[in-house]
């Protein structure tokens, strides 16, 4: 709940600020794409689910009301998902999307507050031993901008073992986070997306203050003059590349809301904003499932857009 103003004894509610009340409006539509997946698909999906609840795990955090019962169905449901591919986890074989899915799954469980069990630890075994003679975790899919970083994946995979890596895969997960960050120090990104995850990635590594920083800089520097970042150098911003550039700069990178180049990312979403809620993102990603409407707006730019829109909303829900 938001803070009220004592004035002669009586409580005067305080309204939210243009950044709260854009995160307040988006939260319905993001509620309804992630119960139209888990209605409609068994699956998890990065799109309609891990952004989505950070959009949630953000705003909830700031004040607004997040129903438990519903991150619960949603947890239930992304678990019952790594429940269902157990043995092929466990024999290495994993699933459509390998390391991203299982990462992300397991991401977006914790963003649930789901606890550790036998499905989780599955999916973690196979993330810390996939691929076991690399420096860091390589995606599979060519799904830009979701599904098509290294840099993600790596951020991800880490995250997820930290949150529930076995303890008998201890010494296996730290050797693996050491080298991804020695990874990270010395790889440069190449785009916006590559930039965010290398941040966080380095934040989540534990590498020295000063690589978090210049990571930090490299990200404010492509911050385009409308206050946005694009997905790609040289092109239009939008709401996905200038929300997760937002959330880690705030995050991992250790800037205020109130900072400039926050304040002029955050008006660039508050002026792209739809009137029902939601930031639009066209994708730029060739289709390879049999289309479905999962209940957000967009139609064929539906995933990407429900992206976009955890990224704006868990951005803006910064205080």
């Amino acid at each position: 709940m938001f803070p009220a103003l004592v004035v002669l004894g009586f409580a005067i509610p305080v309204p939210p600020s243009p950044s709260q009340a854009a995160v307040a409006a988006a939260l319905p539509k993001l509620v309804a794409g992630m119960r139209g997946h888990a209605e409609q698909k068994t699956c998890f999906a990065c799109h309609n689910q891990a952004y989505p609840l950070l959009a949630l795990s953000a705003a909830r955090a700031a004040g607004h009301e997040v129903p438990r019962e519903f991150l619960k169905a949603q947890g239930e449901h992304i678990a019952g998902f790594l429940a269902a591919n157990k043995d092929r986890f466990r024999d290495g074989r994993g699933t459509g999307g390998a390391a991203a899915t299982a990462s992300f799954a397991l991401l977006a469980l914790d963003l649930a507050g789901y606890e550790p069990d036998d499905a989780t630890a599955a999916a973690a075994e196979y993330l810390a031993k996939f691929p076991g003679d690399r420096d860091h975790w390589r995606t599979t899919s060519n799904r830009p901008p979701t599904e098509a970083s290294d840099f993600t994946i790596t951020y991800a995979s880490m995250r997820a073992l930290r949150r529930y890596g076995a303890a008998a895969d201890r010494d296996l997960v730290t050797r693996r986070r050491d080298a991804a960050r020695e990874w990270l120090v010395k790889t440069p990104a190449r785009d916006t997306e590559d930039r965010v995850f290398r941040l966080l990635g380095l934040k989540e590594a534990g590498a020295p203050e000063k690589e978090v920083a210049a990571a930090a800089f490299d990200l404010v520097k492509a911050q385009h003059p409308s206050g946005g970042w694009a997905q790609l150098d040289g092109g239009e911003p939008d709401a996905y590349a200038t929300g997760e550039a937002l959330f880690a700069l705030h995050h991992a990178g250790g800037m205020r809301s109130g900072a400039p180049a926050y304040r002029e990312g955050a008006a660039f979403l508050l002026k792209t904003q739809q009137a029902d809620g939601t930031w639009r993102v066209k994708t730029r990603s060739k289709p390879f499932q049999p289309y479905y409407e999962s209940g957000f707006p967009y139609e064929k730019d539906q995933f990407i857009s429900i992206a976009a829109t955890g990224w704006a909303a868990a951005a803006l829900a910064a205080k």
